[in-house]
């Protein structure tokens, strides 16, 4: 099967709050026939309706499954109330998701193999729940997970190995480049655990990246992160989308930019 292009809806998350259906139909203009929502769950039926009625599909999305901890737009780390994994999957079938990706772990969880454990214990038990319902469980990284190391092996790798084999994994290409980590290597490494990748490119340059959110994200291809190359190493790649998390200039042009960038990568992994 052909690979899907999406766009993480997070991108957009300040024009989706003003105008749920006005940004959903920018975006279907721009190309977009899919993407993923983030903290769906409390608006789950006018997300569903507004992505039908812009004929967008929602394969993938983000929630908390293994977490109770996220990063605001500040960087800094909060609780809050989550809701249980019943809640997620069922606003999931509303939105007609088959995979619901944990979106974030808390770095201080990723210094120890027992902390680490413990992730991997609660996204099996998620998937339990979820396979019931034919809900995949993924999980998606950051930096911390690569840059953390145990006996040459990157956190996300010891994870990866202690994953139900029913969980899935969604590589942000960008924060890999971020923890100075090979997306390719690391892809082939992963093998077909990998089923979606977020496709986020920058210039990585010192004094940008150390902004919150990042400051020097530009439209897939005009920056350094080597997205071609790791999209042509994921053997069982299944969705590609494009992510911004923050960019100064015209975004939705620079997500249609992403997107056709994104397309002709494809066109050229299908074609080897």
């Amino acid at each position: 099967m052909p690979v899907q292009t999406s766009i993480q809806l997070f991108t957009v998350r300040e024009a989706l709050d003003a105008d749920l259906d006005g940004t959903l139909a920018e975006l279907a203009s721009r190309g977009f026939t899919a993407a993923e929502p983030y903290d769906f769950v409390h608006r789950a039926e006018p997300l569903a309706a507004a992505l039908k009625a812009n004929r967008i599909a929602a394969p993938t999305g983000h929630a908390f499954l293994a977490s109770t901890s996220f990063i605001g737009p500040d960087g800094t780390t909060t609780t809050r109330a989550v809701p249980a994994a019943e809640a997620v999957f069922d606003a999931a079938e509303t939105l007609g998701m088959t995979t619901v990706i944990e979106p974030y772990t808390d770095p201080a969880l990723w210094q120890s193999r027992e902390h680490i454990a413990d992730i991997a214990q609660q996204l099996n038990a998620a998937a339990e729940l979820g396979a019931a319902r034919g809900i995949r469980v993924g999980y998606h990284n950051h930096a911390h997970e690569l840059e953390a190391t145990f006996d040459g092996k990157t956190g996300l790798e010891l994870l990866a190995d202690l994953l139900d084999e029913r969980v899935v994994l969604e590589i942000d290409l960008y924060w890999v480049a971020r923890a100075g980590i090979d997306s390719p290597t690391l892809l082939r490494t992963l093998g077909d655990r990998v089923i979606a990748v977020h496709v986020k490119d920058g210039t990585l340059e010192a004094e940008a990246v150390a902004a919150y959110p990042p400051a020097d994200q530009v439209p897939a291809g005009q920056g350094v992160v080597p997205l071609a190359e790791a999209i042509a190493a994921a053997p069982a790649l299944e969705v590609a989308i494009v992510e911004f998390d923050h960019f100064d200039g015209d975004l939705f042009g620079a997500v249609e930019k992403s997107r056709v960038f994104l397309e002709e990568t494809l066109s050229e992994k299908a074609a080897v």
